[in-house]
């Protein structure tokens, strides 16, 4: 990548001469993902290959839903094994690379996938409710759109003690580049925690890793930063630990290597910030949300319906 087209070219013709390449031109399809350009950007399309998944599962003529996961929980309660545990990862693996386009259902792979390992009918009730989903999503792509700003932002979520097999938590993160979403992860935490304070102070830290390790990224490519990054979660007292030199009594239970987090706001490397939880992106990257909060936080996720002709 470059701003110098002259510089690409020369290099281009630099690598032709020492091995076999072939300059396609600008890219349309690459590794599954159809890629359009449009005015303010690029959309890219997996829309075959969820085409191919509803014909492999054999429901090319499902009905339709508008979220992907149901309001119950998955949980690991006694039901009759699915009968056919191969399958089910199959189907699995292949939810796993349709995230790169349909960040919209990160939540619900990420918690189906925990029981990967002993799928029961229950499970399967809840993966075919995914591809009833993405049928009526087929077309639509995620949206790097073209921006002014440079600026680093993510966005930090919690479900406290969601999982009611062993009263882990769920967290996630998002990092926006201007406008554009470029890195996200939805999963559940290895410890158990005492407090709602606790677990996001906890999230945190993966949020901040991601951010920094992009800002340097970034850096290294000439990519100039006008202010420190900037991450938003929606608890106060997460937010008032970072910046409080004060180690409360309330929080000591919390291991020092969190605590880098406070480093990092003191050196102005990073901000933190309150969002109030209505309007934390993450949401739906945590827990399940009723069909008007899903739609009302589809758009935020850059995951769009094709450009009109």
């Amino acid at each position: 990548m470059g701003s110098n087209s002259a510089m690409l070219y020369r290099l281009i013709q630099l690598l032709r001469s020492e091995f076999m390449l072939c300059d396609l031109g600008a890219v349309y399809y690459f590794l599954g993902i159809e890629v359009q350009s449009t005015g303010m950007g690029l959309m890219l399309f997996q829309h075959k290959y969820i085409l191919d998944i509803l014909t492999r599962a054999s429901m090319t003529s499902c009905k339709l839903v508008d979220t992907q996961v149901s309001l119950l929980k998955v949980t690991i309660l006694p039901d009759n094994p699915f009968s056919d545990p191969t399958w089910f990862c199959q189907i699995m693996g292949a939810f796993q690379y349709l995230t790169f386009t349909h960040t919209d259902i990160c939540f619900a792979i990420n918690r189906v996938s925990q029981f990967i390992h002993a799928p029961i009918v229950s499970h399967w009730v809840v993966v075919m409710r995914i591809i009833r989903y993405l049928k009526g999503k087929t077309s639509y792509g995620f949206h790097i759109t073209r921006g002014s700003t440079f600026a680093l932002h993510g966005f930090t979520d919690i479900n406290w003690a969601s999982s009611i097999d062993g009263g882990k938590s769920t967290s996630g993160y998002l990092v926006f580049f201007g406008q554009t979403l470029i890195s996200w992860k939805s999963g559940k935490q290895h410890t158990v925690a005492h407090s709602s304070t606790e677990v996001e102070y906890k999230a945190l830290p993966n949020g901040i890793a991601e951010v920094i390790w992009l800002h340097y990224l970034l850096t290294n490519l000439q990519v100039p930063s006008i202010s420190a990054p900037t991450i938003w979660c929606d608890i106060l007292s997460a937010t008032y630990l970072s910046v409080n030199p004060i180690f409360y009594a309330r929080t000591k239970h919390i291991e020092v290597d969190y605590h880098f987090i406070r480093g990092q706001v003191a050196k102005k490397e990073m901000q933190i910030h309150f969002i109030p939880f209505q309007d934390q992106l993450v949401e739906v990257f945590t827990k399940p949300l009723s069909t008007n909060s899903f739609t009302a936080f589809h758009f935020k996720l850059r995951v769009d319906p094709p450009p009109s002709t």
